[in-house]
């Protein structure tokens, strides 16, 4: 009695099911996905699966908040050249902030005051352009910490102006210090724009 439930083939292997038979199990876990029959399409990954990652276009606004960011890094470090360039104004304060505390000023107190003084205004130079160029590069890359971090970063940077208006400063500094205020400033508009937004949320999403 011949079997119905299959079809022998030409060449005599009937363990190919005829039409209409349940498709062959679907592979246990941690062995690959069976490869789809000739002519159809890849199917897409299932859920828990690393689907390939996609590059997300940045939008003309990131473009200019990393350019600007790049541009504080460089305002950063003309800040440093010009503490060493007003070491006489810098001095001048010095002795204006002695008197003005009924503090009797001593040339040596004066001279370790500014030299103290050039010594910070470096370092926190050189720190503030490597955080401007982490900022442009993480940004840059989507990173919705890195808004979060200069939006914190702005706010302590406005902190910090408003406490030097009402201090004795050269005028050079102070310039230098609002121009890269205004640039901070252009920057969180920037990367807060709804374009900015979408931008973020493409590249922080998680891949399934």
């Amino acid at each position: 009695m011949s079997d119905h439930g299959t079809i022998p083939s030409p060449d005599g292997d009937d363990s190919r099911a005829r039409p209409g038979s349940p498709p062959p199990p679907a592979p246990t876990y941690g062995e690959p996905p069976a490869a789809p029959p000739y002519g159809q399409p890849p199917t897409a990954p299932q859920y828990g699966g690393v689907a390939p990652s996609q590059p997300v276009a940045r939008p003309a606004s990131m473009d200019r908040a990393v350019q600007l960011m790049k541009i504080g890094a460089v305002l950063a470090l003309v800040g440093v050249g010009l503490v060493f360039l007003e070491q006489d104004a810098m001095r001048s304060a010095v002795e204006t902030a002695f008197e003005d505390a009924g503090q009797s000023v001593d040339s040596t107190t004066v001279d370790a005051a500014v030299l103290a003084s050039l010594g910070v205004g470096a370092v926190m130079g050189v720190i503030g352009a490597g955080l401007w160029w982490w900022m442009a590069i993480a940004n840059g890359r989507g990173r919705s910490w890195a808004r979060i971090v200069a939006t914190v970063f702005f706010g302590l940077s406005t902190m910090s102006l408003l406490a030097s208006l009402i201090q004795p400063q050269p005028v050079l500094s102070r310039v230098l210090g609002i121009v890269q205020w205004l640039v901070g400033l252009a920057v969180i508009v920037l990367i807060w724009r709804r374009e900015s937004s979408q931008f973020y949320r493409a590249n922080s999403a998680p891949i399934y």
